[in-house]
């Protein structure tokens, strides 16, 4: 019995408290609770907006992005950067426009300005001719614009192998402006008596070639190549119309100034009224604006934007090239930096041209590259260009160009092997 007392009720052991008995939870802590629940189901939804928001902007950008990817997946020529652009320009909705645009308010920004120190000396090109080119057969001096000229300024100067005895490429620099004292154009001279061109297609230019060719200098040519050099602006941007071997890549358009290699060796410059096709006299045909230099006048109209505003229009100081004619028929080919369509038509007038035209502009495409033959072909580029290498028409380029070679007996044609 004593037993069963001590472990009854009243041995002094108290049983766990009933759940009802508990003290209740203060209300500050679940008001905190509360909130804090509030808080995490709105970050739950928050991310969720996100997350679909991610997704709505994804579907409206595959298209792009699929372009984008699909376009730098080609191979090409062009740094990353320059690519992007020229992707914005062909695949964007008004990207041409844009781009345009922007590069017309970022060169005018960055115009050179008038004035500054004068040249001690100009940028070494050729080679020291051993006797001056007869006069009959090759240019004179190009006049100096200053009262002081530096040394070997205006002075043609040899590049490759002589032809025939004499030389086939020349090249010079002269400063073309009193106010700009350091701007230097780049100037070359190609015997068409000594010498044959051909225009190539590249990878994309011009968008429809009859024949796409090897895009590049042709292996089974470079024994005989003396100089390289850009064509003009693409097709999309003003309908330059271009033939070779009488197939025609894109029709050519009456009115254009058109540089023309006949199949007797001969080069010319026209204003066009002859069809979509060049026709089998024409061994090339490459069109770019209208004339800039007439008869050995300045076309009156370089003036009007109209015909000079498809990219960076007539008054932009930029990177600039172009191509003439002389009285005996040879061409010439003219680079300089900080120019307009003015100051470009004048440098190939002083040059000797009686009629001209402006090829591509920008920092990205001038290329002049002349070669010599010891040791292997050996590039070397007149005219700086840090966006495009020595070797650039020796490796398939993104677009077209001319490549000038020693002449062979027949006819001229495009060599596409």
């Amino acid at each position: 019995m004593d037993g069963l007392g001590r472990s009854g009720a009243g041995s002094g052991v108290s049983a766990p408290p009933d759940a009802a008995d508990s003290p209740p939870v203060s209300a500050p802590l679940a008001r905190v609770a509360a909130r804090r629940e509030q808080r995490q189901a709105g970050a739950r939804r928050r991310r969720r907006r996100r997350r679909i928001l991610v997704a709505a902007v994804l579907v409206l950008l595959s298209p792009a992005i699929y372009s984008y990817t699909t376009w730098m997946l080609q191979p090409s020529s062009l740094p990353f950067g320059v690519r992007s652009v020229e992707w914005v320009r062909a695949d964007v909705p008004f990207g041409n426009a844009l781009v345009d645009e922007i590069e017309h308010i970022y060169y005018s920004w960055n115009a050179p300005k008038r004035g500054g120190p004068q040249l001690k000396s100009l940028p070494a090109t050729g080679r020291a001719a051993k006797a001056p080119p007869k006069a009959a057969a090759g240019p004179p001096r190009i006049k100096p614009v200053f009262a002081h000229p530096l040394p070997g300024e205006g002075i043609w100067k040899p590049t490759g192998p002589p032809v025939k005895g004499g030389p086939p490429v020349l090249v010079t620099t002269f400063r073309p402006e009193l106010d700009y004292p350091s701007t230097v154009a780049y100037v070359a001279w190609f015997d068409h008596t000594r010498t044959a061109l051909a225009f190539y297609p590249g990878r994309y230019e011009p968008p429809n070639a009859a024949v796409r060719g090897p895009m590049m200098v042709p292996y089974d040519q470079r024994w005989r190549l003396l100089a390289t050099f850009n064509s003009g602006f693409i097709y999309t941007d003003v309908s330059n119309g271009s033939t070779d071997n009488g197939r025609m890549n894109e029709p050519l358009a009456d009115g254009n100034a058109t540089l023309l290699g006949y199949r007797d060796g001969r080069v010319a410059i026209v204003k066009w009224s002859g069809g979509p096709n060049a026709g089998p006299n024409v061994a090339w045909a490459r069109q770019s604006l209208p004339p800039i230099v007439w008869n050995g006048r300045l076309n009156p109209a370089l003036n009007d934007s109209s015909q000079w505003g498809y990219t960076l229009g007539n008054a932009v100081r930029v990177w600039r090239t172009g191509v003439g004619i002389d009285r005996r028929g040879n061409l010439i080919y003219a680079a300089a930096d900080g120019q307009t369509v003015v100051t470009m038509a004048r440098i190939l007038r002083r040059a000797g041209a009686v009629r001209a035209m402006q090829f591509d502009i920008n920092p990205e495409w001038h290329t002049l590259i002349t070669y010599t033959h010891h040791h292997g072909l050996v590039p070397t580029e007149v005219g700086p260009n840090l966006m495009q290498p020595a070797t650039r028409y020796l490796a398939p380029d993104d677009r077209d160009f001319f490549a000038v070679y020693r002449r062979l007996p027949g006819p001229v044609t495009v060599p596409f092997k």
